[in-house]
């Protein structure tokens, strides 16, 4: 059996896909989530069946030896050579990695040089890499496939900061996004939902999850962007702040006597929907205490506002947005977000179909017939995408 196993390490959960090398069938799946704390958990999807147990404190490395020990346990795989190809999501490849690239222990360590672009993810995708490396036969390629390629393109007074110019130039200092594989993705499924070509589109798409942004496309391409230099600028997100004030830095390192490295870790790790709640960082927890928590309504509220500034300059940016498209774990299942998020939008005509929103399953158009701007909701698959890369890298 030759299968192609697709790795998605966040900075909270990993999700993770084997696909038939041949035409890409998927042949199993899991998701492990709120790594790291006392309530991960872990899933395992296999010919209909659901397997989820909880694992308090479940590790990355710890997950990835037993999703591998389960497909051979149901006869997936008869052992770890069945697997010839890994797949990576690597969120920062900056300006070094343009295009899926195959990791070996030469680029490996130049990888491990842009950890500082994204101090959440990039550590924890090269720690999978380094661990298939470890279990898997050496002359099984590790493709990753990077997040940033996808807004290598995006214009100049989008991508650059106000910095002096051979700064962004000398440091690679420039907005690199995230979540570049599943708006590349989002992309093109909107197009194809909608029977349009992808020039066609001015496109807004959310992705939504434990890490969330949103994106401008204009004749196929990303114009503009919520996250910056790393996933910490943007909305206010599971454990990061957003953006903020660059003078907070210094001013919390003066207030708390802390280093720079310190007050970066609060800003990403202890800051945004769980610093603000005290509650979660999980939007399921803020929604189900938010009616009683005044903290966790403000959490919330900060989100919805947050995003709805976003999508509302780049509607401007475009010229008029004719497709939002919603995705990821909050955007594809959390009906009264989306609902409120819409609700802001209404001052640009953006009406959406209650029923439509709240039930039915997969890709589906939840704004009503007379909205200005079509409201859909498309189920991301990064992993698919990652696998498509990685045949035709190798």
């Amino acid at each position: 059996m030759n299968n192609i196993l697709v790795v998605n390490a966040g900075s909270s959960s990993l999700k993770w896909q084997l696909f038939q090398q041949s035409d890409l069938t998927l042949l199993a799946s899991g998701l492990m989530e709120r790594m790291n704390t006392p309530e991960a958990s872990f899933t395992f999807k296999f010919q209909g069946q659901k397997e989820q147990v909880a694992i308090a404190n479940l590790s990355y490395e710890d997950g990835v030896l037993r999703l591998l020990k389960q497909l051979e346990d149901n006869g997936i795989i008869h052992s770890p050579a069945d697997i010839i190809a890994v797949g990576h999501r690597v969120v920062a490849g900056a300006t070094t990695f343009e295009k899926p690239t195959i990791i070996d222990r030469t680029n490996l360590d130049t990888l491990k040089q842009l950890d500082k672009y994204a101090p959440l993810h990039n550590p924890v995708q090269v720690d999978c890499i380094e661990t298939l490396m470890h279990i898997l036969p050496t002359n099984v390629p590790q493709v990753a496939v990077f997040d940033s390629q996808f807004y290598l393109d995006m214009p100049d007074e989008t991508s650059f900061y106000g910095l002096p110019y051979e700064y962004s130039q000398d440091y690679q200092i420039r907005k690199y996004g995230e979540h570049g594989i599943s708006h590349s993705y989002i992309l093109q499924a909107t197009a194809d939902f909608l029977k349009e070509p992808v020039a066609d589109l001015k496109l807004i798409t959310l992705h939504l999850g434990g890490g969330s942004s949103i994106t401008a496309s204009q004749n196929g391409k990303p114009v503009d962007t919520s996250m910056g230099f790393t996933p910490l600028e943007g909305v206010p997100m599971g454990t990061r702040a957003g953006s903020l004030d660059a003078a907070i830095v210094p001013f919390l390192m003066n207030e708390l006597d802390k280093s720079a490295d310190d007050v970066i870790t609060l800003l990403n790790a202890k800051s945004g929907i769980l610093g603000v709640s005290g509650v979660s960082a999980d939007m399921r927890d803020i929604q189900s205490t938010r009616a009683t928590n005044p903290r966790a309504k403000l959490a919330y509220d900060m989100f919805i506002t947050s995003a709805v500034k976003f999508i509302a300059s780049y509607h401007v940016e475009l010229g008029g947005a004719n497709v939002i498209t919603f995705t990821a774990g909050i955007g594809e299942n959390d009906a009264r977000l989306r609902a409120d998020i819409c609700a802001k939008l209404a001052v640009l005509g953006v009406q959406i179909d209650l029923e439509l929103n709240e039930n039915g399953s997969g890709a589906r158009q939840i704004s009503t017939p007379d909205s200005a701007i079509k409201v859909l909701m498309i189920p991301t698959n990064e992993e698919l995408a990652i696998a498509n890369h990685v045949l035709a890298t190798i």
